[in-house]
This record gives structure tokens, C-alpha cells and sequence, in this order.
């Protein structure tokens, strides 16, 4: 079976970086200690390989992984998921290479129409295309479809609205539309052009395929869509089954890792409707911090008019034997996520389980008494 080889450059000392690849092998694939890997078919199709760990420099090291593309499910969100899932919540580890086998890359659409396809669509050969934005927004939609009509008239070959124009009420996504789209035409008209105008798409899943349908009935000739902000996987659907036009991508919260992770995950994640959030737990496999933990689930819990407290769920490498100082790092509100720490019982899983499920309880009933 052809595999997937993912690489990622990892900054650790020589002396570690077999283990480290070993353990990134194990987080991608199973994510579970490798004693639990009792499965033949699990060992062998499924568990990921270490193929390839080259020195870049002294605490710097490229690991490639084979993947199984069978682990994928052939969706957008988990291939991401496989490639860089619970790995990207690591500091030292950076993705920076990805080969798929053919037989994964037909499940996906790839450009419709690419290169020599915007060339025909707008006459431009032989030449670099020209791009101009619609800027900045706040204009109303009578001052956009001007620039809009301008940018034509000159000859700009793809005018695109800036990324920031969405559905505000200073200019609604479909009155922006119908008012730019007949600007370009008119300017085609009198110019003889092939000037294309490529709104900007955002929102929930729903409001984007109105929007896709409203690009269809005002023969829009392209869109652009930030992938990042509407999600990768929502990106591929709009792509490859609600639009027929060139699709120009926008980088937008594509650096969103640095986003501190308690806003991303105890704000932003809770703002969007998380009842629960899952994040790495200090001392485990990742290398967030006491204080950085505790923010995130002071984030998740603290008073927000309007908004319910999420429950923080703390993750990623607990034990059974943790649960002591769980409870009392965090408090009653909270999740424990124990995966591994279990799964090692083997065939006494009953019995760990119930030890984990009396130990929190009776760790709980001590906290209450005292």
C-alpha cells in the first residue's frame, strides 16, 4: 500500500530524536503508547513508520513519516488531521513537507481551472494577470461598484473585493454583488474587456452557499475565499460542489497558530459553541505550561454575559495516577481525558477504568469534606 510521507523539521538534541520520531510516529497514527498495539492489522496497515530522520543542524532534525492514506477516510478534515493533528499543539515540531499517492489525490478536486484556464477566461496571454481590491471597507456599495467600474475601464483583468468585505451592513454581500458584477459588465461593454470581479465569500456554511448560488444567478466570473477563516474542509465543498468559477484563495488566519492558545481555545472555540474544550495538559505529551493551562480554563469558565462556561477538558498524556493533582489544579469544573493510561490495562481495562471513575470520585468526596 502506497503511504502518505509527511516531514516535519523538529527542533530537539541529537541524543532524543529517535525517541521523539518514534513518539511522533505514535501521536499521528494510533495515538497510544506502542504496548497497546496489539492488532496485527492495526501494527502493520495502520501504526505509522519512521522512514527517514536527517540532521539539519545540531538541535535540528527533518523526520519523515509514512502514513496510511486508508486512515484518512478520503475527507479534507481528517487527511489535516493525519498530517499534522495533535502534533501541530507542539512547539518543536513543524510540517514542512507533504507527498500524497495518487490514489488519495483523486479524492479531491484541485484547481478547476489553474492557470491556462484564467488565461482564457480573461484573454491575458503571454503576460502576467493583473489584480486590483476593493478597498478599504466601510464604503458603501454605490462607491464600490465605482472603483469596481474604474478597475475594468483600465483594464485590470481580476478585480477581487478586499477580504474584509463580508455581509456588514454597510454593504451586504448581495447588494455588493449585483452592483459590482453590473459595473464589470458595463465596463466590459463599452471597453470591449473580459474584466473578471471575484467577491469575497465568508461566513457560517450556511450564508456561503447562498452566497455560492448568488454567484451563480449574477454570472460572477470568479470568487475569492480565505480557507483558513471558513475552514479547510468547507473550502474543498464550496470548491468542488457549490461553484463553477476560479476560486482565488486568501491567507487570512493562516498564521492563527500564534494565536495565544487561551483566546483561540477558552475564548474563540467557547464564543463558537464548544460546550467542552480539549487541550493539552502540562506534563503530558505537549509543552504548554502550568499558567498557560490554567488561563485557557479560566478562559473557558470565567463570567461572559451571554455566553455559558465551557467545561475545560484537559488532555493529551494524563495517568490514572495524576488524578490527585487534576482535581486540585483545577477544580470540580472540569473533564479529565485519560486515554493510554487505560488502554495499557489490556484485558484488566474494566478494572482500571473502574479504579479511574472511584479514584475521582473519592478524590472529590476528600475535597468536600475538607
Amino acid at each position: 500500500m502506497s503511504r502518505i510521507l509527511a516531514t516535519y523539521r523538529v527542533q530537539v538534541r541529537a541524543a532524543e530524536i529517535e525517541a521523539i520520531a518514534a513518539a511522533l510516529a505514535l501521536e499521528q497514527s494510533v495515538e497510544t503508547p506502542r504496548d497497546v498495539v496489539r492488532d496485527p492489522f492495526v501494527r502493520d496497515e495502520i501504526l505509522a513508520r519512521v522512514e527517514r530522520i536527517r540532521p539539519v543542524s545540531v538541535d535540528t532534525h527533518e523526520v519523515t513519516l509514512a502514513l496510511a492514506p486508508i486512515t484518512t477516510g478520503n475527507d479534507p478534515a481528517q487527511l489535516l488531521n493525519m498530517l499534522y493533528g495533535n502534533s501541530s499543539l507542539h512547539a518543536h515540531v513543524e510540517l514542512v513537507d507533504v507527498t500524497l499517492p495518487q490514489s488519495l489525490v483523486e479524492h479531491f478536486p484541485g484547481p478547476r481551472y489553474g492557470i491556462e484556464g484564467l488565461r482564457r477566461l480573461t484573454g491575458a496571454h503571454g503576460r502576467p494577470l493583473t489584480c486590483a481590491a476593493l478597498k478599504p471597507q466601510g464604503l458603501p456599495v454605490e462607491r464600490l461598484a465605482e472603483l469596481c467600474y474604474t478597475f475594468a475601464k483600465g483594464g485590470v483583468d481580476i478585480i477581487k473585493d478586499d477580504h474584509g468585505l463580508a455581509d456588514q451592513s454597510y454593504s451586504p454581500f448581495d447588494q455588493r454583488v449585483r452592483a459590482c458584477q453590473r459595473a464589470v459588465e458595463r465596463a466590459n461593454r463599452e471597453t470591449g474587456g473580459r474584466t473578471m470581479y471575484a467577491p469575497s465569500m465568508v461566513g457560517r456554511p450556511e450564508a456561503l452557499y447562498a452566497q455560492a448560488r448568488l454567484v451563480k444567478e449574477e454570472g460572477v466570473g470568479a470568487v475569492l475565499l480565505a480557507p483558513a477563516l471558513i475552514g479547510m474542509p468547507v473550502f474543498e465543498e464550496l470548491v468542488s460542489r457549490h461553484l463553477d468559477v476560479p476560486v482565488l484563495a486568501h491567507p487570512a488566519y493562516a498564521g492563527a497558530a500564534r494565536v495565544a492558545p487561551p483566546v483561540l481555545l477558552g475564548t474563540l472555540y467557547r464564543l463558537f459553541g464548544a460546550d467542552a474544550i480539549i487541550y493539552p495538559n502540562f506534563g503530558g505529551r505537549f509543552a504548554y505550561t502550568p499558567s498557560t493551562c490554567r488561563a485557557i480554563a479560566e478562559a473557558a469558565r470565567k463570567p461572559w454575559q451571554g455566553v455559558r462556561p465551557a467545561m475545560p477538558v484537559p488532555a493529551g498524556g494524563m495517568t490514572v495516577e495524576r488524578v490527585p493533582e487534576l482535581i486540585e489544579f483545577y477544580g470540580p469544573d472540569t473533564m479529565l481525558l485519560i486515554g493510554g493510561s487505560l488502554l495499557q490495562a489490556g484485558e484488566a481495562l474494566l478494572e482500571r477504568t473502574r479504579a479511574f471513575v472511584g479514584q475521582v470520585a473519592a478524590q472529590t468526596s476528600a475535597a468536600e469534606v475538607r
